[in-house]
C-alpha cells in the first residue's frame, strides 16, 4: 500500500476535476505535480499531478530508467502491487515539493535523461539562485 495523505489525494482529486473540466473546453492544464513515487532500489520514479473518478488511474511523468520519461497515466493498485528485493515496495517521497509545472518537469527530464537528473539540475539551480550576493545598495 502506498501512502497517499488525504490532503494530497484531495489535491490529486481536484487536479483530475481541473483537468476535465478544462479539456471539455479545449484549454490547456499545466499543474505542479502533487507526489512524487519511486522505486528504492532502481531508478524508476513517477510525478503525478492528478487522480481519476476510480481513484486508482494516476496521470503525470513516468520514468521506468530507460531514458526516456514519457506522460502518460499509471495505476496506483499496480505500482502498489510491485515487490521489490529485501521486502520493499514502491515509495513516495514525503519530502517532495515542487517550484515547476508538469511541462516544465517533462521537457527537463526528457533532455536530462530522467527524472532524478532534472530533480538535480532544478535543486542546483535554486541553490546558486539562493547563494547570489544581494545587490550592493550604497
Amino acid at each position: 500500500m502506498i501512502d497517499i495523505p488525504s490532503d494530497l489525494l484531495f489535491a490529486l482529486r481536484a487536479n483530475g476535476l481541473s483537468s476535465r473540466l478544462l479539456a471539455a473546453r479545449d484549454q490547456a492544464f499545466d499543474p505542479m505535480p502533487v507526489i512524487k513515487l519511486f522505486n528504492p532500489v532502481g531508478a524508476a520514479t513517477w510525478l503525478a499531478t492528478e487522480i481519476g473518478d476510480d481513484g486508482d488511474t494516476l496521470f503525470g511523468l513516468a520514468d521506468l530508467g530507460f531514458g526516456c520519461p514519457e506522460l502518460g497515466y499509471f495505476s496506483l493498485a499496480e505500482l502498489a502491487e510491485v515487490r521489490l528485493p529485501f521486502g520493499l515496495g514502491i515509495e513516495r517521497d514525503i519530502g517532495f515539493a515542487s517550484a515547476q509545472r508538469l511541462s516544465t518537469w517533462a521537457a527537463w527530464s526528457r533532455r536530462a535523461g530522467s527524472i532524478l537528473h532534472a530533480e538535480m539540475i532544478f535543486r542546483r539551480t535554486a541553490s546558486a539562485a539562493n547563494d547570489e550576493l544581494p545587490p550592493a545598495g550604497g
